[in-house]
């Protein structure tokens, strides 16, 4: 009786779990607001208050987000007047602005039609078939979010594994079948008549093939089947994080990168969007490749098949998958005005992002006054055209025929559809973080914290590197990943002063460790689709994402290591560094003498 009502007790303390949080919370951490100088206590009271309603969402990310807005006055942290313009400042428009580009792509399906077109270069079989899905995730992926992305894809992905393999249920009973007796065996085979679709696509041939199969070979087929199917559905989610690395309006965590930069380092001016994606885009590109191999090599797409014909059923059954997304793409018709327009305004918007100022050639900006236009100015030129511009092809003919109907004037994008397709949340997301920032470096917070890290400063830089990654990379497991930037990178930009390290030395590579979110369903809104199908195991994300994040923390070591040490000038402590920089609360500071990490000792 006692235990029952312990469990029962259990029971509604759960159910209350995330009032419980919210309330005891703040209790928990007030000693900090004694035990710790006046300032940096109170900024860390605030800093780990939002870090566990982040982490547990006890309350939504973007209410959580909003917190410093009326705790940093009241605490007498920082002023109102300083808090509140940090939730717009230009890199939330050059965000919105990619946003609201993604939602005119979705818009006219113009992302559907690329991802049928990719599958139709690469084939059907099933390795090739996986590069595919994980080409057109990560390239859509840079400039959709990674969960609509991931939504748009797995639809797809289903419709050709159904043609390649049939029906799911029935291919989970046939990895059932035991080959005990031989009578047993025809047994089964006569209960489940519905696997000859599995293993034959049509004609009697096939009929008398898959009636000679024993009870083992048709397992031993169905368990392979069963493995592509799940490398199918887990690589596109794993696709589409690492392409959101791959510019600045990907993933929010390089927007906070961005926006931490000009508050701490304002003189800091080596990366935008065309440097971010030079950088970034090469390292993605690795980072897939290595991806592609591991999942096609534990999933069973790498075998002697993937270069070589063979007329087998699996051969047959390749046939038909092309057919349908031949099929699909057929339905899609020729490319329409509309599509056209978004896909040239698609372009121009990355073109012109890309060489506004590429740091490497002189960009077009040179032409307007220097420091005014940025590439938040770019994108809503762009995207503000796509408010007015026409989705049929304007007629002069029209004017003249008076039998023309008279059908009224649609835009390529109405604000009714961007106030729909685009997630303000994440927009007050990022602002709560460039808060959070700006109150950790007024209040000294990140200084202070950073004091207390320095046996990192006896670690060589590369193997600093990969734990900076390989530890944001674990966080994040358990944290959005935009929380998980916001919480650490302040620290981390401090921590990189206090050693005499280049700041992006450190902080590039943790920007980008936080998007690889591999290991679990709830690390991110795409892996939580991909497992939501139902096909996937927990055991399947642990056992493939542990191995995908050793080889995203080697990949982004290696591109840090090399271009990314030429392209930042990563070997020196620049100028835009130095403590002239920091506030007077960060000066007063005494730290210890350490000496500066030497990066050409590489």
């Amino acid at each position: 009786m006692e235990m029952e009502t312990i469990s029962t007790f259990a029971k509604k303390l759960w159910c209350v779990k995330k009032q419980l949080i919210l309330f005891l919370t703040p209790l928990i951490l007030l000693p900090l607001l004694f035990g710790l100088p006046e300032k940096e206590g109170k900024c860390l009271y605030v800093v780990l208050l939002m870090a566990v309603f982040w982490c547990t969402e006890t309350l939504p990310l973007a209410v959580t987000a909003m917190l410093p807005v009326c705790l940093f006055p009241t605490m007498g942290i920082l002023p109102s007047k300083k808090v509140c313009p940090q939730y717009f400042l230009d890199t939330n428009f050059l965000f919105l602005s990619g946003l609201v580009m993604a939602s005119a792509i979705e818009e006219w399906g113009l992302h559907r039609r690329i991802a049928l077109k990719v599958l139709k270069i690469v084939g059907v079989k099933p390795a090739w078939l996986i590069l595919g899905m994980m080409v057109t995730s990560a390239f859509l992926s840079m400039w959709l979010s990674n969960t609509a992305t991931t939504a748009m894809m797995l639809p797809i992905a289903n419709a050709i594994l159904e043609s390649l393999f049939g029906d799911l249920a029935t291919l989970k009973e046939n990895c059932k079948v035991k080959d005990e007796t031989e009578g047993q065996t025809q047994v089964k085979l006569h209960a489940l008549p519905s696997e000859k679709q599995i293993l034959s696509i049509d004609g009697p041939d096939r009929m008398e093939c898959s009636d000679g199969s024993t009870a083992e070979e048709i397992r031993t087929e169905s368990e392979y089947q069963m493995k592509v199917w799940k490398g199918f559905l887990i690589c596109i989610p794993y696709a589409a994080s690492i392409g959101g690395t791959a510019t600045l309006t990907g993933t929010a965590p390089n927007l906070i990168l961005i926006g931490q930069l000009k508050s701490y380092f304002p003189e800091c001016d080596l990366i935008n969007f065309g440097s971010w994606f030079a950088f970034a885009f090469p390292l993605m590109v690795f980072f897939l490749i290595l991806g592609w191999l591991w999942i096609s090599f534990l999933y069973g797409g790498l075998n002697t098949r993937l270069c070589v014909k063979k007329q087998d059923e699996r051969a047959q059954a390749e046939a038909k998958a092309e057919a349908v997304i031949d099929e699909d793409y057929r339905k899609l018709g020729p490319i329409n005005f509309a599509e056209g327009a978004i896909a040239f305004f698609f372009i121009l918007f990355a073109v012109l992002l890309f060489t506004r100022d590429p740091k490497f050639v002189t960009g077009w900006s040179t032409f307007f006054n220097k420091g005014y236009v940025s590439d938040a100015t770019t994108g809503v030129i762009i995207v503000s055209i796509l408010f007015f511009f026409p989705s049929q092809k304007p007629s002069l003919s029209w004017w003249f025929d008076s039998r023309a109907p008279n059908t009224p004037y649609v835009p390529l994008l109405s604000w009714k559809k961007a106030q729909e397709c685009v997630p303000w949340n994440i927009i007050l997301l990022l602002g709560g973080g460039f808060a959070m920032a700006k109150g950790c470096e007024e209040s000294g917070l990140a200084a202070w914290i950073g004091a207390y890290l320095q046996p990192i400063a006896q670690i060589p830089p590369a193997v600093a590197v990969m734990f900076i990654t390989a530890f944001l990379a674990c966080f994040t497991e358990f944290a959005s990943n935009t929380a998980t930037i916001i919480i650490f990178l302040p620290v981390i930009a401090e921590l990189a002063m206090f050693v005499k390290v280049n700041p992006l030395y450190f902080m590039i590579p943790a920007t980008t460790g936080c998007s690889f979110a591999f290991m679990l369903p709830v690390s991110t809104p795409p892996n939580s689709i991909a497992f939501a199908s139902g096909h996937l195991l927990v055991k399947d994300m642990v056992k493939t994402g542990f191995v995908m994040n050793i080889l995203g923390v080697l990949s982004v070591s290696l591109a840090m290591n090399t271009w990314g040490r030429a392209m930042f000038s990563l070997e020196t402590y620049p100028d835009w560094a130095r403590p002239v920089n920091m506030s007077s609360t960060v000066r007063d500071i005494q730290f210890p003498s350490v000496p500066p990490f030497n990066l050409t000792s590489l």
